[in-house]
């Protein structure tokens, strides 16, 4: 029995989330059952993270064991072909018998896409806002966060985490094009924490919301005094960061 990494990509449109969930279609399963097919045996796959449903993911890392061996260059290609064309696969690599994509992470970065204007070709990879925000003052409140480790009032209720600590390293916005992008780089992510985040920096670029007010979100521990969670179509996973030496010793 062999461990593999599997580096993959996904428009999240057509899909309840990465994680499999009975009668709905998911990454997982999608992935799941094309590697069975192709190597005809059970492949099970743990994900790097949970994409919620419709979100997307440019940089996406999975691990699998298989006990047959198999041309790493030559199972990308069939997956390629045997896939949907909303899933891509960058590569697959042979790794330690202990790695693991999500607990041997040590950084996921992920972007918010908005936009005051229609914008016909990037339809579901974005979120259309009907203002035109303040990015200064967006930015000044997006270094705030910076400034705080926990981060409950952003997180989904009733979710089996034993922590809301959070350690970020980076967040601001910049306008690309037609669009405004929000990043934001962290240790790891609670369910459901950046659209909240971002829709609670919107609400301080339209002028809802002062920096003073944003402290008082943050401190008060209370998801009910965040701002609106933004739709998933606007999400990316944009990033995910390993100890390379961790995955290969000989390096």
């Amino acid at each position: 029995m062999s461990r593999y990494f599997i580096h993959l990509a996904y428009n999240g449109a057509n899909y309840c989330g990465w994680q499999f969930q009975p009668d709905l279609p998911t990454v997982q399963q999608t992935l799941e059952e094309a590697l069975s097919t192709l190597l005809r045996e059970k492949i099970n796959i743990v994900g790097c993270g949970r994409t919620d449903t419709g979100v997307h993911a440019s940089d996406f890392y999975a691990h699998f064991d298989a006990e047959c061996q198999f041309d790493a260059e030559q199972l990308t290609f069939k997956l390629n072909s045997f896939l949907p064309q909303d899933i891509a696969i960058f590569r697959i690599f042979r790794v330690v018998d202990n790695a693991h994509a999500r607990f041997d992470a040590t950084a996921r970065t992920y972007q918010y896409h908005v936009s005051d204007r229609r914008l016909p070709f990037n339809q579901g990879l974005y979120s259309r806002i009907y203002f035109s925000p303040n990015v200064e003052a967006m930015n000044e409140a997006a270094a705030v966060l910076m400034e705080y480790e926990d981060f409950t009032s952003f997180a989904k209720l009733h979710t089996q985490v034993k922590t809301n600590i959070c350690h970020l390293t980076e967040a601001h916005w910049n306008r690309v094009g037609e669009e405004l992008v929000f990043t934001i780089r962290s240790n790891r992510f609670l369910r459901n924490m950046v659209r909240s985040v971002t829709g609670t920096l919107l609400d301080v670029g339209r002028g809802k919301l002062t920096i003073k007010g944003l402290r008082s979100i943050i401190e008060q521990k209370d998801r009910c005094a965040a701002g609106v969670s933004m739709p998933p179509q606007g999400l990316f996973l944009t990033k995910v960061e390993y100890d390379l030496e961790k995955l290969y010793p000989t390096i």
